[in-house]
């Protein structure tokens, strides 16, 4: 017999998934059926900080209560209800990055977001002692980097760890992190499914000389599998999560994640020859791999799915934030003129009279560059639209431009794995402000990678569905069944979305496209390094959706 949400959140049977993405917090409350029930959210942004992109402590805090409120409201108007207790909590969070703390649990300097690029040297130095493709945003090459320069505060780490391990830290008192988020500080042994040792020893032989007090592992979190003890929510945790102080200790907390693992639950992409591409501000591909691939590439991080399987990951930088700031103007106009602002609509006819343009965007190039990007190499950003004379300059076209390069780095990075390493997929699932008109960025993703993409109705839930869901196989999985397995058996059963295949044309027309946007890098490295506004720059980079 089903059982209604308001008896599910009464009985305390219903699961709090919680992620930090990089422009809004938002909470998801799930049923026993795995269903959403009540959200909440918290918008806030970035800061740039002495020349480092952050968020403060104060802003993480406020944020994770102001979410919660708002959840917690809107089941009282919905429901008429009060939350008491919960049957499991998951947190998650944008992965990479650098939170470190002293021995009195003090953070030693702001964290530093995935987003910043300054750990060049640092990576390098890394990947060629691994002999593994160290990214510029994972942990230890943020740790590396603070050594190098010889910044003060690394003698006195005892504690590091990511957004999401922060987080679940202060809540339930355990420094533990799910295997996904920890394979983006440092990498996973397949065999062990934990940090490589071997690269634990040569960090450490790599910094004797220092004399620090601490050495690597130490200072690392557990690493964890997805459906394992990870810790209750302490009366403290409680506290600090709802301030009305309604929500009871007690209540099991799955282990934390990153946003990449999440993404791939909630497109239930965690088995192999599966994966996912997530577009919103940031975007990435998640391709989880019958093998290791034959050698490493600078553009293709190796990461894991929450129960520990090899997953090739690229990262992009920038995503929809350049493109969103270009509706945002045409917003502006329509303001302008007194006409009433519907964004969905904006978006909506928009995104759609894109597709009406040539298929190689009649030579228009579009640069998204909000930020740099390791991918080709930028380690800062100009945002940049280009054009010539005899181009084909109308609407359909630049929107189709900035559509493309919204995902046209990923598609550079894909096309190592398709093309060079012959990797074989059965199903890519694709989540994500860039999917939420239907059809049209699930039409430019399939032409940008020459696949067909699936998009589900729930993968709009992003995730903090997925991280509930997580806490759902913790306290639900009865039968002892795989990730994989629980997810198609109680929560997909059978529903694979709806699946979108490109045309010959289009990808064809991606292809031109892309040549002529790898063509033209040199201008972009140019505007980059004179820090000055060439062509047509950008408008605001602030994300509007």
């Amino acid at each position: 017999m089903k059982v209604d949400a308001k008896s599910t959140i009464e009985a305390g049977k219903a699961i709090l998934g919680i992620e930090f993405g990089s422009t809004r917090i938002k909470a998801v409350l799930i049923d026993e059926e795995n269903k959403p029930i009540a959200q909440g959210s918290h918008s806030w942004e970035n800061q740039l900080v002495d020349g480092l992109w952050t968020y403060s402590v104060e802003a993480i805090w406020y944020g994770l209560q102001d979410c919660y409120a708002d959840l917690r409201s809107n089941v009282k108007k919905k429901y008429d209800v009060e939350i008491e207790t919960l049957a499991a909590i998951g947190i998650s969070a944008m992965m990479h990055g650098y939170m470190a703390f002293n021995e009195r649990e003090e953070i030693l300097v702001p964290f530093r977001t995935w987003r910043n690029t300054h750990t060049g040297k640092a990576a390098a130095a890394l990947s060629e002692l691994f002999v593994y493709n160290i990214p510029l945003r994972w942990s230890i090459s943020h740790l590396y980097q603070a050594i190098l320069d010889n910044e003060e505060h690394v003698k006195d780490i005892d504690y590091l760890t990511t957004l999401a391990g922060f987080i679940h830290w202060q809540i339930t008192g355990r420094k533990v992190l799910g295997v996904g988020d920890a394979s983006g500080m440092l990498p996973i042994d397949p065999a062990t499914k934990n940090y490589s040792a071997e690269m634990i020893s040569q960090f450490d032989r790599l910094i004797a000389t220092k004399g620090y007090d601490w050495n690597l592992r130490d200072i690392l979190p557990k690493v964890l599998l997805a459906g394992e003890n990870a810790g209750h929510l302490t009366l403290k945790g409680a506290k600090m999560l709802d301030v009305s102080g309604h929500l009871k200790a007690g209540i099991p907390v799955c282990p934390p994640e990153g946003d990449a693992g999440t993404g791939m639950v909630a497109t239930n992409a965690v088995k192999r020859r599966t994966g996912n591409v997530s577009a919103g501000t940031s975007s990435f591909s998640m391709i989880v791999l019958e093998k290791e691939l034959l050698k490493p590439y600078e553009m293709i991080d190796m990461v894991t799915t929450p129960d520990g399987s090899l997953v090739a990951m690229v990262h992009c930088n920038n995503c929809t934030s350049d493109l969103n700031a270009w509706v945002n103007l045409f917003k502006e106009y329509q303001e302008l003129l007194g006409v009433p602002v519907d964004m969905d609509e904006v978006f909506g006819k928009l995104y759609n009279h894109a597709l009406t343009g040539n298929v190689d965007c009649g030579g228009l190039i579009s640069y998204n560059y909000i930020s740099g990007e390791p991918v080709t190499g930028l380690s800062d950003g100009r945002p940049l639209f280009i054009r010539s004379a005899n181009d084909k300059f109308n609407l359909a076209n630049f929107m189709r431009t900035h559509l493309y390069a919204s995902v046209g780095v990923l598609k550079i990075g894909n096309d190592i794995l398709f093309k060079e390493e012959k990797i074989k997929v059965d199903r890519i699932t694709a989540h994500g402000g860039l999917f939420k008109t239907k059809g049209v960025g699930q039409r430019i993703l399939a032409a940008a990678i020459n696949s067909p993409i699936s998009v589900m109705e729930t993968a709009g839930e992003g995730g903090a569905w997925g991280i509930a869901l997580l806490g759902a196989f913790l306290v639900n999985n009865d039968g002892k069944q795989s990730l994989a397995d629980f997810l198609d058996e109680y929560v997909f059963a059978g529903d694979a979305g709806v699946e979108v295949s490109p045309t010959a044309e289009e990808v064809e027309g991606f292809n031109t496209y892309i040549e002529n946007y790898k063509a033209g890098l040199p201008i972009e490295e140019a505007a980059v390094r004179f820090k000055c506004c060439l062509l047509y720059t950008s408008p605001s980079p602030r994300d509007t959706r």
